[in-house]
């Protein structure tokens, strides 16, 4: 009788394990899309450090060059064989995946790059892009995705790209790098059209409005303030005097945002800042660990 439950209790623990699918996401800037897919090196650098990763799903901004069929012969490269761009134009964003993707929608009006929204493993993935320009822009972009998030039917979902605003999170962390806050307020004079700080400091109110949402920046919750920066990362080196030069110029502008029910299930999250994407992209990628019961 004490082996039958023995038993019985290791094929219930076997299939409780079975259960259990850990996500990885990845989200990642791709600086004009290796320069309109003409840099050859930087692109097999990055499928390569996709294949070392192993990721479940990957957010990309800024597929300048491509189209649906040569993200996915490069998706298929890193294991994905499943890809949605969201238009064959400069600055698109789009989404691989090892699993089957949905696409619920694709959204360029009154955005300034654009919006995919897509469903993979059970969970709304959408990828965005914000203005790098203007903050009343952002704002409005803002808007325009927390209503569409609104109205979806379902507990998992996530926000993530390249949102060009800076958290409220990292507020004081900012006040550690002024050089990036001087720099912003230089590019802003030299534009009479577009502004991106708020009454000549930075703007934390897009981020804002996605925390009041409530959407979890899973980030926050696993890396400390100072080591979050996304950008610049050091293959822009060129845009500045020096590399003391572009450190001082750091920030974060990449996220991953998520539901609260997601959020419940993430078990890690990092920004891989260090030497290893230090040269794949002007962005560092931002990635998050999920567990999620198999649906």
């Amino acid at each position: 009788m004490k082996k039958i439950l023995i038993i019985a209790l290791c094929c219930l623990s076997t299939g409780l394990h079975a259960q259990t699918k850990t996500l990885k996401v990845i989200s990642y800037n791709i600086w004009n899309g290796f320069d309109f897919r003409k840099d050859v090196e930087r692109k097999n650098n990055v499928i390569d450090w996709f294949v070392d990763q192993k990721p479940d799903v990957v957010a990309l901004q800024e597929l300048c060059g491509y189209t649906k069929e040569s993200l996915l012969e490069d998706a298929q490269k890193w294991g994905h064989n499943y890809a949605i761009i969201l238009k064959d134009k400069c600055h698109s964003v789009g989404l691989t995946s090892v699993n089957p993707i949905v696409l619920k929608e694709r959204v360029t009006e009154n955005l300034w790059h654009g919006m995919l929204h897509c469903e993979t493993f059970g969970i709304d993935f959408f990828v965005v892009h914000l203005s790098p320009k203007d903050r009343d822009f952002r704002t409005k972009e803002s808007k325009i995705i927390l209503s569409k998030i609104a109205s979806i039917n379902n507990n998992y979902f996530m926000v993530l790209g390249d949102f060009n605003s800076q958290s409220p999170f990292d507020g004081d962390t900012d006040l550690d790098y002024p050089d990036a806050l001087k720099n912003k307020r230089a590019s802003d004079l030299k534009n009479k059209d577009y502004t991106n700080l708020l009454d000549n400091e930075f703007d934390y109110s897009v981020m804002a409005s996605f925390i009041a949402n409530p959407l979890i920046d899973v980030t926050q919750r696993f890396v400390k303030s100072e080591d979050r920066f996304t950008f610049p990362a050091k293959a822009k080196i060129e845009a500045y005097k020096s590399y003391a030069e572009l450190e001082k110029d750091r920030r974060r502008i990449d996220f991953i945002m998520v539901s609260r029910e997601l959020a419940k299930k993430c078990r890690n999250s990092l920004v891989y800042n260090e030497e290893e994407a230090a040269l794949l992209s002007d962005h560092y990628p931002v990635m998050a660990v999920f567990e999620l019961n198999d649906q």
